[in-house]
């Protein structure tokens, strides 16, 4: 009789779900302490973890983030260090090999993602049962803040030539804060090859090919206050050699 009754018990509770926040940081010294206290504000409700993976920043970022640790507890914030700057796709395949939730956040650690806009994340996947919810900045109450007229040109032009040659039903290609079904975002990780910003447009260009649903959330992009942008002649150069190779391979 005992076991019946717990048995009805464990029916009547709804498995409470955990989110795995992984946070790629190189030089973020200034930052990923109020990002974490942004983070912790405004997921007060919700069961998480943050991964923070480091490619040996030179600043004293890994020090910052294991007194963050003693702050919020090291079951709470993990730190996965690697040793060199290694591509921002293999630093989320290597803090998904640590996550333990049920769905995975990605998101930058330079304050360009507001912590404020993941329960809208977490709402939108609920209410549609999305695999991948993305924020977009080219939708209405989305946008951009502190960028000159130069690089929103760069910007928006690099996500219409991706709309025109690859049609991938999403609004914004290049954007980097998502929340995955961590089970999709296992089977994305291991579909893509590219491992710098290209990453991010073929995450998302594959998974519109293999058929999983992508919601947006409109979001404000807020360049980044604090350190240096990483963004450089390279990377366009890289985007555009990403784009030739998805238009023929997706």
């Amino acid at each position: 009789m005992e076991e019946r009754k717990d048995e009805l018990q464990t029916k009547g509770k709804e498995k409470e779900v955990k989110y795995s926040i992984i946070v790629p940081t190189y030089n973020e010294r200034l930052n990923i302490a109020l990002i974490i206290y942004l983070i912790f504000k405004h997921l007060r409700d919700v069961e998480f973890e943050v991964i923070v993976v480091d490619d040996g920043s030179p600043d004293g970022t890994q020090d910052i983030v294991k007194q963050l640790q003693q702050v919020y507890g090291e079951d709470r914030i993990l730190l996965r260090a690697r040793p060199r700057k290694l591509g921002l796709g293999t630093a989320y395949a290597h803090g998904l090999k640590h996550a333990r939730g049920d769905f995975v956040v990605i998101m930058d650690a330079d304050l360009s993602h507001h912590p404020k806009y993941l329960p809208s994340f977490i709402r939108k996947q609920k209410e549609t049962g999305a695999n991948i919810v993305t924020g977009t900045r080219y939708v209405k109450n989305g946008g951009v803040h502190g960028w000159n007229l130069m690089r929103k040109l760069t910007s928006r032009g690099a996500n219409v030539l991706a709309q025109t040659l690859l049609w991938p039903g999403v609004s914004d290609l290049t954007g980097s804060f998502r929340l995955y079904e961590r089970s999709v975002l296992e089977d994305l990780v291991t579909s893509c090859v590219s491992k710098g910003y290209v990453f991010q447009m073929e995450m998302i260009v594959r998974a519109t090919r293999k058929g999983y649903r992508v919601e947006e959330v409109p979001i404000t992009f807020v360049d980044r206050v604090f350190g240096s942008s990483k963004l450089g002649g390279s990377e366009i150069v890289e985007y555009l050699k990403g784009l030739v190779y998805l238009l023929f391979t997706t």
